[in-house]
């Protein structure tokens, strides 16, 4: 799915693309491997959209009678409510709850037989595996700006980069350690 349209004054694309990309977010980066990506993120709307000469688009949509939640980018983890697609193909996308464990906080694609994982490994980043493999590492902070570093000697297809940039957009990265959360748990418990 893409989610920029012919502007209807004057039939056209260039101007409704800067139209949509003044509209959400966006995050253009330069990728070692893929060359200039771009990340179109509307948290309003509830989509993202991943776009790049040497990668095929990705999309991860939002059902517009979706429950959202401020702290995630794309708005919710009910995977029931979320789509994504991969060369215009859908995938099958399970985020998890999201809890107390950074490990609660992944999001898993499975992709023409390929699982694909994304989840925190520090509080700022999280990994991408590639039916178990590390590819690389992505940060973002849910405002669709998304950094990625790939792990040297790892072979990345673009789909693997499309995937990657599509989740970490979606859902952020990183996360607490638990013992970090127990304990600000715990502090909003005392008087003060």
């Amino acid at each position: 799915m893409t989610h920029v349209t012919l502007d209807k004054d004057s039939g056209n694309q260039a101007d409704a693309a800067t139209e949509t990309e003044e509209e959400a977010p966006t995050g253009p980066v330069q990728d070692d491997r893929f060359g200039d990506i771009t990340v179109l993120l509307n948290d309003e709307e509830g989509w993202v959209e991943v776009l790049g000469d040497a990668i095929p688009p990705a999309a991860v949509d939002r059902a517009p009678e979706a429950g959202t939640e401020s702290h995630i980018p794309i708005g919710t983890r009910d995977g029931d409510h979320l789509s994504m697609t991969v060369d215009g193909e859908p995938v099958a996308l399970a985020p998890a709850k999201g809890k107390l464990s950074r490990r609660s906080y992944a999001v898993d694609v499975t992709r023409d037989g390929v699982a694909y994982r994304l989840v925190p490994d520090s509080i700022a980043c999280s990994r991408l595996l590639k039916d178990g493999k590390h590819l690389g590492d992505f940060s973002s902070d849910g405002d669709g700006r998304v950094l990625a570093e790939w792990k040297e000697g790892a072979e990345v297809s673009p789909a693997d980069a499309s995937v990657g940039y599509a989740l970490a957009a979606a859902f952020g990265t990183g996360g607490q350690p638990m013992w970090m959360m127990a304990i600000e748990a715990a502090a909003e418990l005392l008087p003060g």
